[in-house]
């Protein structure tokens, strides 16, 4: 029941980008397992219209991909170092091929929401979705940038940059200046 109503959404992208069904036929009858602790585990089927559906019990595994506790968010927005840190195991030409169209599919919210509530309205409504996001984002780099500040600055619990550099400098110092004492004093008591 789940895993229906999980899938739903990406087949509806996948209804609406012809060119990625295209990609995923050719899998068809393949199954991808996705593990995202702590989340239940979702076993896909790729079916022959390149859609999927959930995996019948008991089917094996053709590919599992693992995402770390935090990889989604990031996922989501469009990381491109996130992909990095996708675990595959078993077949990695599927699951990459997976992967692959997952990144390039984009929900046309705007499309959508014309159908049920006309055009300008649809406009208008997927314009202030985007002013949310970039206000949010916004707003969260600000208050990054702030407690930064404030943790260098006001209540020094973080190193500046250039200090920690200068530090790092002064212990690489350090250090040759202790093997070249090391040295001097081996080569006296050669003597």
């Amino acid at each position: 029941m789940l895993a229906s109503v999980a899938i739903a959404p990406f087949n509806h992208l996948l209804r609406g980008e012809s060119w990625a069904r295209k990609r995923l036929q050719p899998c068809a009858g393949k199954t991808a397992r996705f593990r995202l602790p702590p989340f239940p585990d979702l076993a896909l089927t790729v079916q022959a219209s390149g859609e999927i559906s959930p995996a019948a019990k008991g089917t094996p595994d053709d590919a599992v991909v693992t995402l770390v506790p935090g990889l989604l968010p990031r996922l989501l927005a469009r990381d491109e170092d996130a992909y990095r840190e996708i675990r595959i195991s078993g077949d990695s030409e599927f699951a990459e091929e997976i992967i692959r169209v997952g990144k390039n599919l984009h929900w046309d919210a705007e499309q959508d929401l014309s159908v049920v509530m006309g055009d300008i309205l649809a406009h208008r409504v997927a314009q202030a979705g985007q002013s949310l996001v970039h206000w949010h984002t916004d707003t969260i780099r600000n208050l990054l940038q702030t407690l930064m500040e404030y943790w260098t600055e006001e209540q020094p619990l973080l190193a500046k940059p250039a200090k920690l550099h200068e530090f790092i400098r002064e212990v690489d110092a350090l250090q040759n200046e202790a093997a070249h004492l090391e040295q001097r004093v081996n080569a006296l008591a050669a003597k």
